[in-house]
């Protein structure tokens, strides 16, 4: 139920995204949020960035986009953590998926080196990726 007169408070500070792993589907999202705020690529498919809302009637041709009408945080304000069971960086684990092209990770090569996955619970992963190229 929406309440007339409520006031809801414009994001401030930082938005923290805690990815699960960094594979092919985290080193993509965290690729494309990178490329949009280098002004190289559009937020095609983002829902807060790119659809609209419709206000009233059809005829009253009121559709905000829902980032101007939702006080959402910027993208600029997003910053992004992870966790995994091997510790290779998000360009690292980038260019080992193959999702991307690698022109495009390497024009993104500052943003994911930075990106380095915290320690998972798991044992030692030296033994793991020995076994996995085995």
């Amino acid at each position: 139920m929406v309440e007339k007169g409520v006031d809801i408070v414009p994001a401030s500070g930082k938005l923290g995204i805690l990815l699960v792993g960094l594979g092919a589907v985290s080193t993509t999202f965290v690729a494309g949020v990178e490329a949009i705020r280098k002004g190289t690529a559009e937020p095609i498919g983002s829902l807060t960035q790119m659809a609209t809302i419709r206000l009233g009637k059809r005829t009253d041709n009121r559709c905000p986009k829902i980032k101007d009408f939702v006080p959402l945080a910027n993208l600029e304000d997003v910053v992004f953590g992870a966790w995994d069971i091997f510790s290779d960086s998000a360009y690292e684990a980038a260019l080992h998926c193959g999702v991307l092209e690698k022109s495009d990770v390497e024009d993104l090569r500052e943003q994911l080196e930075s990106l380095k996955p915290m320690a998972a619970v798991f044992s030692p992963i030296s033994k793991r990726k020995k076994a996995a190229i085995d």
